[in-house]
């Protein structure tokens, strides 16, 4: 099992940060696109460690070109020596029409199109091959000396897919490296929705599982004191409620039979009702959706629902956890 942290979003802190992350025996770590460029972070980390692996979860394809993405990811995976894991995601349209200002439709054919532009321009840069890419959404089709970098010894970085979603999902297992599973994901929905249209990708292009890895954020509910698993409780269950609001997510909640919940959720979003929010989330739901835990028992909680069915492993933690509260959960996963 690899077992993957991450990094803010403070470039001032990038470094020690990924460094720290390096010296705990982290094999990965993620650096999110929200208020920042993940790009910038995961630059410095570069330059700061030897063998950890450096992912964006996620940068935002669609607020992007296939050429501009693929020349900034070509560039820090050279940088970094070939440890770039270049994690995409879609967002949803009002982010992409009205925050960006770029356009949106069919959201899964244009990821695949997108990722196959991308592997067309490395193919050119890489191999010399003429550029002549024309789909549906993108059409790439000049290169000329100046502005192409020519191979490089470490190629393009691996691509991971976000997905929730059945089509995403199934796109991830056509093209991509890997998926990024979102935390907003229970052991049923990851099992019985997740794998399937995973593999039903795969099939479709004749590749295995052996061709993708999954990656997934659990959710972890953890303290050593009965106040801090109160405070752990709370901090998850806001952000269960925050992602239940969303309509791209019902599906998840549908599949527990808790369809309704995202109408409430939604509607008490946009009345500004945070705390009200997560006090929707029972103990049933909480534990669902989280590994409910004391801190020597995380590690089996985790491998029990997921040690079987993916790859590799975060702790999804929107709480002040304790200082080395998951050292041991990490020495116990890359154990087993």
């Amino acid at each position: 099992m690899l077992v993957d942290g991450g990094i803010g979003s403070d470039l001032a802190k990038a470094a020690k940060a990924a460094k720290g992350q390096e010296d705990l025996g982290f094999d990965g770590l993620w650096a999110a696109e929200t208020n920042h460029d993940p790009f910038l972070a995961l630059t410095l980390a570069a330059e700061h460690t030897e063998r950890i692996q450096l992912g964006t979860g996620i940068a935002v394809a669609f607020a992007r070109s296939p050429m501009t993405l693929a020349t900034t990811a070509y560039n820090l995976n050279a940088f970094a020596g070939g440890r770039l894991l270049l994690g995409l995601g879609s967002q949803i349209k009002a982010h992409i029409t009205r925050r960006f200002a770029m356009p949106w439709s069919h959201p899964a054919p244009r990821m695949r199109e997108f990722i196959e532009a991308m592997h067309a321009i490395w193919d050119c840069w890489a191999n010399g091959t003429k550029l002549d890419f024309r789909g549906e959404f993108y059409e790439h089709t000049l290169m000329t000396p100046f502005f192409d970098p020519g191979p490089n010894p470490h190629g393009a970085p691996k691509v991971f897919l976000a997905a929730v979603g059945e089509l995403m999902t199934q796109v991830a297992g056509e093209v991509a490296d890997g998926m990024l599973c979102h935390g907003f994901t229970t052991e049923s929905y990851l099992r019985e929705v997740t794998v399937p249209a995973i593999t039903k990708g795969l099939d479709a292009r004749g590749r295995t599982r052996a061709d993708i890895e999954l990656s997934l954020p659990a959710f972890i509910v953890t303290g050593s004191t009965e106040e801090a698993m109160a405070a752990a409780a709370t901090g998850v269950r806001q952000q269960i409620a925050f992602y239940g609001s969303t309509p791209a997510y019902r599906g998840v909640l549908e599949h527990h039979g808790w369809g309704d919940l995202q109408t409430e959720l939604n509607a008490l979003s946009k009345q500004g009702k945070w705390v009200e929010m997560g006090e929707r989330i029972d103990d049933e739901m909480l534990a669902t959706f989280a590994v409910v835990a004391e801190p020597d028992q995380v590690a089996a909680g985790l491998l029990a629902r997921f040690g079987d069915v993916v790859d590799r492993l975060s702790f999804y933690v929107p709480y002040q956890a304790e200082a080395d509260l998951f050292a041991s959960t990490v020495e116990q996963l890359k154990a087993a």
